[in-house]
């Protein structure tokens, strides 16, 4: 039936069971095929889609021949068949070609009107949504996506280098003694975290292990940190005790005008003809852990306060011959990790240190593994380990 009315024009083949103006007004493209593929009918929405007049589609192109050759295949080998046995198919993404050779992105959901069992000649019921909106609401979703991982990779890249100029790639080689350290990031690895180590010679008989954990993450603890680790280098030269450093580095933060504040503990190793001595002082951070050859390990470091943090703080140094003793230092990112709200714990640590090789790499390695296994690999802090003990 044609239903040919005035006031616009509009040329409409109304389909079958489908009032007129519902099917000439919906906001999607609307096409009805017989048998044969041929169009039998088709709504105003959908020739604006083709980019054809109502007399050059009805009745003169089948829906194959309105698809680039690609999607031809696939309606022929793939959506009739599955059509013929199903029924119909839902949301199928392809294109419409319009005469000039422009592709128009469509949804495609069709049905049948009536099949003969078996026959893969079906008279169709098809209606198109287009998605261009939705392609290029997709093409953005996917450059965002990649816009993304391209900044993750490089907030990462710029997160291990700022924090490989706080943290030496290796500890150096010291006569006598044998030096290992660990660091670990959180998360990712792609936020600059607090702790830090470092170790440099004082003179010719004495060297300084300096471990810490500025509060805080991001750049403005990275700065902190760098200027916690280069004072206490430049205190140095005129100072020599671990808890008179402390004082003067706590003086120095409370002037820097940062809200930041520093746990650390300083080792002051002096070698003479006998071995090692260590002068010992703690600033708010977890005791030394000495094991000896038969795994006992005790505490060594008496508590002192963060600096930077309160205005009458207090700090201690403790010396300790060094034996066989291996001394390991590390962060609150130890103890503190956590796997459904428990900690780690002080505990947990002496037995793992306990069971461990002798040996410092053996040591950092095997606590850091430890911790994020702990964790199940998701360390919520950063983890920071040095261990050392005398060679003859």
């Amino acid at each position: 039936m044609t239903d040919r009315r005035g006031g616009g024009g509009r040329n409409v083949t109304q389909p079958p069971d489908v009032d007129v103006d519902l099917f000439e007004d919906a906001p999607c493209g609307y096409l009805l095929t017989d048998r044969t593929g041929l169009v039998t009918a088709a709504n105003a929405e959908f020739l604006r889609l083709v980019g054809l007049d109502h007399d050059e589609l009805v009745g003169r192109r089948t829906l194959a021949s309105l698809l680039p050759v690609g999607a031809r295949i696939y309606l022929e080998t793939h959506l009739l068949p599955v059509i013929a046995y199903d029924g119909s198919v839902r949301e199928v993404s392809l294109d419409l070609v319009r005469p000039d050779g422009v592709r128009v992105p469509v949804l495609l959901n069709a049905a049948t009107i009536d099949r003969s069992a078996g026959s893969a000649d079906l008279s169709l019921r098809a209606v198109f949504f287009e998605t261009r909106d939705r392609h290029r609401y997709e093409q953005d979703l996917l450059a965002a996506t990649a816009a993304a991982e391209q900044a993750r990779l490089e907030a990462t890249r710029l997160a291990q280098t700022l924090q490989q100029t706080l943290i030496p790639p290796a500890p150096p080689a010291i006569p006598h003694l044998s030096v290992a350290a660990t660091y670990r990031p959180a998360g990712d690895g792609t936020t600059v975290g607090g702790d830090f180590y470092d170790f440099f010679e004082i003179d010719a008989a004495s060297w300084m292990i300096v471990l810490g954990d500025v509060s805080g993450k991001g750049v403005e603890a990275a700065v902190v940190t760098s200027f916690v680790r280069y004072t206490v280098r430049a205190l140095t030269v005129g100072l020599r005790d671990p808890a008179a450093i402390l004082r003067s580095l706590d003086r120095a933060l409370h002037a820097h005008e940062t809200t930041r504040y520093c746990t650390l503990v300083l080792a002051n190793l002096t070698r003479d003809d006998d071995g090692w001595t260590i002068r010992l002082s703690l600033a708010g951070h977890p005791p030394a852990l000495l094991r000896d050859p038969d795994g006992r390990v005790v505490e060594l470091g008496a508590f002192g306060s963060p600096v930077g943090l309160l205005d009458d703080p207090e700090f201690h140094t403790v010396e300790h011959r060094l034996g066989a003793e291996t001394v390991t230092l590390y962060t609150d990112g130890v103890t503190e990790a956590r796997y459904r709200r428990r900690l780690y714990g002080d505990l947990r640590l002496g037995d793992l240190l306990a069971s461990l090789p002798p040996g410092p790499a053996e040591i950092t390695e095997g606590i850091a593994d430890a911790v994020l296994a702990y964790q199940h690999g998701d360390a919520s802090d950063d983890i920071a380990i040095v261990s050392f003990g005398a060679l003859p």
